[in-house]
């Protein structure tokens, strides 16, 4: 232990590779990227009943994370003007929803990549979201798995956590933090009543995407979550 005349006692070491990797990422995205944050309230209901469907007589769980990649796809792809990036002074258009989801490692974060995911069912994205999360934890990951990307989705409801603002993961432009299922007092129809609501925060590049934009993806992601049976099979 050492430490600094008027500091506390502390110990010091080096910081291992991945940390400064984020580190350096973090602070080129916070600095070079002007971020702006929307937040919107979904009536969860439905949703959990919908899991609970689908979970119906499986062995291996569908995750809230696969159906949200899904229907995060579907809205994606219905607005191409959302689903790019910005590259000096030029945008990128992605042809696919190449999905990035943030898993927490020893030591850090990973974001591999579930490819095409418009393409694919909630089951084939989870199984594909199962393994790569699994290779992720183990650092097994290889390059092309957690390289490009279009999206993330970062879901911090499994620790509790109601709400928050992710860091832009560069270069994409769009980045969706979402929090737990909770039960909370609502007002319907004038009066009170339980409801189950869940907070989702997009993260925003305003170089490549403006509010309003921004907003009718928020907007239209929250409605077909309220309305999952909307979400389309894939293939």
């Amino acid at each position: 232990m050492s430490g600094v005349e008027g500091e506390g006692q502390y110990r010091e070491q080096e910081a291992p590779p991945l940390r400064k990797a984020i580190a350096r990422r973090m602070t080129e995205s916070k600095l070079s990227i002007p971020h702006f944050y929307l937040t919107v309230d979904v009536e969860a209901e439905k949703l959990v009943e919908f899991r609970t469907a689908l979970n119906a007589g499986r062995e291996t769980r569908i995750s809230y994370n696969d159906i949200i990649l899904k229907a995060v796809a579907q809205v994606l792809l219905a607005h191409p003007e959302c689903n790019v990036s910005y590259h000096d002074g030029k945008m990128r258009y992605y042809a696919e929803a190449d999905l990035c989801l943030a898993v927490a490692v020893r030591g850090g974060l990973l974001t591999p990549v579930v490819r095409s995911c418009g393409q694919k069912s909630i089951a084939e994205i989870s199984g594909e979201a199962g393994a790569l999360v699994a290779k992720a934890r183990g650092k097994r990951l290889r390059p092309g798995e957690s390289m490009g990307g279009s999206f993330t989705l970062s879901n911090l409801g499994m620790y509790g956590i109601e709400h928050f603002a992710a860091i832009i993961n560069p270069p994409q432009a769009l980045i969706l933090a979402v929090g737990t299922i909770r039960e909370t007092a609502v007002v319907k129809n004038g009066n009170l009543a339980i409801g189950m609501r869940m907070k989702m925060t997009l993260s925003c590049d305003h170089r490549a995407v403006d509010g309003t934009t921004a907003a009718v993806f928020l907007a239209e992601l929250k409605a077909l979550l309220e309305d999952p049976a909307r979400i389309e099979s894939g293939r």
